[in-house]
């Protein structure tokens, strides 16, 4: 089993939340967590989230916690599924976080299961997977994902190398935490978070 996990700041601060039970699912971790919060800082009050490839659910609540108005999560993932439903009621953040059980893809390609267009776009797919990668950021294109002046955020492994633009969003800075790097897209006209 992983580390605990705890909201980290807003009115959930200090909640523990149920870590998953093996290694095939990977959680962002507090430090980073805490560093992606703290790039998007204002952005978040009274925002539209999206955290697509939500494994536990970590982000998306601390997004809440912090003030977004929304979260959408997407996870295909059973196990992860559950956590994110019991890390919810945990929280007793209710309609705050409404959860879509399909693969990312998939959610991409059907804008009826929306509730966008989103502030702040986060999306964790796995390291290891280069095709569900390259699936990820040719889906990334469509501009009626994006508010004019969203935030995109893509966790991957260090050594991944990302394109400077992703559809409507231009590349703003890389931030490197060992061998995880936060990649931040944002609309061309909009201030660097």
């Amino acid at each position: 089993m992983l580390a605990n996990m705890r909201v980290i700041a807003g009115t959930h601060r200090g909640r523990r939340l149920n870590a998953p039970r093996t290694d095939h699912l990977r959680p962002t971790s507090d430090r980073v967590r805490e560093a992606l919060f703290s790039i998007l800082r204002n952005r978040l009050t009274n925002s539209r989230f999206l955290d697509l490839y939500a494994g536990t659910g970590a982000v998306g609540i601390e997004a809440v916690s912090r003030g977004a108005t929304h979260v959408t999560s997407v996870e295909s993932d059973r196990e992860a599924l559950k956590l994110i439903q019991q890390n919810v009621q945990i929280c007793q953040i209710g309609d705050a976080l409404s959860m879509r059980a399909q693969a990312v893809e998939d959610f991409l390609d059907d804008p009826t299961q929306w509730n966008g267009p989103y502030d702040i776009v986060f999306a964790d797919p796995p390291y290891s997977d280069a095709r569900e990668f390259s699936a990820l950021l040719s889906k990334l294109q469509t501009e009626q994902l994006f508010h004019v002046d969203s935030c995109l955020v893509i966790e991957h492994a260090t050594r991944t190398t990302l394109p400077v633009s992703l559809g409507p969003t231009q590349f703003l800075r890389r931030y490197r935490y060992g061998d995880t790097t936060l990649s931040v897209y944002s609309w061309p006209n909009a201030e660097q978070p």
